[in-house]
């Protein structure tokens, strides 16, 4: 009987699909990447349901929509009684590890999962709670466009901090499974904060690409005028207090692709050392984003929308031993990556849900199955709306809908690009509606939405006052358990932190 596989989740922060040269770019250098697309299934329709840090992590540790969490934006607590695919698989027998950013916010910093190995790069605790009530006050805690008008090349960054100290805890701990005797298989989530903004890389990143060979935005702002929500996103981020030029936008796509190859070399040396591990035959390599970025598309930057740039993700599932590569066009999301986790550790057993995922398991498509129109469902809770904003990605078609403004529904076959918005004349808009108002109240939503940022700002003001204690995950590490001390036996230890190990010779 074969082992139950191991699953590496590898995870980007703000990498856009349509970055990457595995879903068409020409100007990305990934190499690593090229590679797991060339030997798994890519999916081709992979969305975030909210395309936020917090709220689409959420999703994608529980099956479940924001709605149905109450993980409305940056700044909401992920309830510690709701079920993660971490909780799942440790209960199946699984090890259960998480290196880097999750963006829990809350006293619960682990979520079901069994070790912790860094800190998070984003707060805990709840001040960057939205105002629905004060929509003309922009948050100064909230994206600014320094990121674009500031953009190029750096020696530095808060965030390659981050990124390193990620990469090495996760290699080192692939080394130290290798070594131990635990025989479990393990489930690591490895998450990244590239290429998340600003849009700042240094060499060798920066030098990777010729300025010349950096991409323009394809569709203009025009495209945005008549949209109430791309004005608020333009407000929220400060768009109209600066004037961006195009020098400004292209230093922005370039540290942006820098940012990019900086995060497949980060995927190399996690592949590098899963081999030299010995683990890369048994394990399920997963890649992932938790949305994408805009990137000057529209004018607009960052996420916070539902159009490709900021709501369509990469999707790569890698096991050359046990999936056929090929590509699936049906839609998908993160709201599957719950079941489909289950059913590969459950390996044809039927899981037991504590709560029904909103999702469905991937694993038929990665077996063969042939594709179909597929799903996609959003909502979008956070900052730029007054009300709740859903879409709906099946087949050809993706329909956004909020009660505040027009109505949008794109061809995606035969208008990518999302130029032409269909919604003002084509009578399938009428069907589109009939389903929303079956799956949501979406002024109950809204209540709840208004009644939770309120109670939030109440208790984040209390809790700044007096003596302060902080939820941000706090990394435990016993020092004097660690390389060579007088009360291990030297040789023992050598042979044990040695791998492979070695086999004594015989005469």
């Amino acid at each position: 009987m074969r082992k139950r596989p191991n699953i590496l989740i590898l995870m980007a922060d703000q990498l856009t699909a349509g970055a990457l040269p595995a879903y068409g770019n020409g100007v990305a250098r990934t190499p690593f990447l090229d590679r797991l697309a060339a030997e798994g299934v890519v999916f081709e329709a992979a969305y975030c349901n909210s395309p936020l840090c917090a709220p689409s992590r959420a999703v994608l540790m529980s099956g479940q929509f924001p709605s149905s969490t109450g993980a409305y934006d940056n700044a909401v607590e992920f309830p510690s009684q709701m079920p993660t695919f971490a909780h799942y698989l440790r209960a199946d027998g699984y090890r259960t590890i998480l290196a880097g950013k999750m963006h829990f916010c809350g006293p619960d910093q682990l979520h079901g999962f069994e070790e912790r190995l860094t800190t998070d790069i984003y707060p805990a605790d709840f001040g960057w709670t939205p105002d629905w009530t004060r929509p003309e006050e922009r948050p100064d805690w909230y994206h600014s466009m320094d990121s674009v008008t500031q953009a190029g090349l750096c020696v530095r960054t808060n965030q390659m901090d981050f990124d390193e100290e990620v990469g090495f805890a996760a290699r080192q701990k692939l080394y130290d499974i290798a070594r131990d005797r635990d025989d479990r298989p393990f489930c690591m989530v490895v998450s990244m904060t590239h290429p998340h903004d600003p849009f700042t890389i240094p060499d060798p990143y920066w030098s990777r690409y010729r300025r010349e060979e950096i991409d323009m935005p394809r569709v203009p702002a025009a495209n945005s005028e008549r949209d109430p929500h791309a004005a608020r996103l333009r407000h929220v981020c400060g768009q109209d207090l600066q004037d961006v030029t195009e020098a400004q936008i292209r230093d922005a796509r370039h540290a942006y692709y820098g940012a990019v190859s900086y995060f497949d070399d980060h995927v190399g040396a996690l592949l590098v050392a899963l081999r030299d591990a010995r683990l890369a035959e048994d394990t399920i390599v997963m890649l992932l984003a938790d949305h994408g970025e805009m990137l000057g598309e529209r004018g607009l930057w960052f996420k916070m929308n539902f159009h490709e740039g900021a709501s369509r993700i990469p999707m790569i599932v890698h096991a050359p031993g046990r999936f056929t590569a090929r590509r699936v066009k049906a839609a998908v999301s993160l709201l599957d990556v719950l079941p489909t986790l289950a059913a590969i550790a459950g390996e044809g057993r039927e899981p037991e849900y504590a709560t029904t995922p909103d999702g469905r398991s991937l694993l038929p498509y990665c077996e063969g199955a042939p594709d179909d129109a597929g799903e996609a469902i959003g909502e979008y809770c956070a900052e730029g709306v007054t009300a709740p904003m859903v879409m709906i990605r099946r087949g050809a078609l993706k329909f956004i809908h909020c009660p505040t403004d027009p109505d949008q529904l794109y061809d995606l076959v035969a208008d990518p690009d999302e130029r032409h918005n269909l919604a003002p004349q084509d009578p399938r808009v009428a069907g589109f509606r009939e389903e929303i108002a079956r799956r949501w109240n979406l002024e109950t939503l809204r209540q709840d939405v208004l009644a939770s940022q309120k109670r939030r700002r109440l208790v984040s003001d209390a809790l700044n006052q007096g003596q302060y204690h902080p939820w941000d995950f706090e990394p435990k590490r016993d020092a004097s358990q660690s390389y060579m001390r007088n009360h291990m036996k030297l040789d023992d230890l050598e042979a044990m932190a040695r791998f492979p190990r070695v086999t004594p010779a015989t005469n």
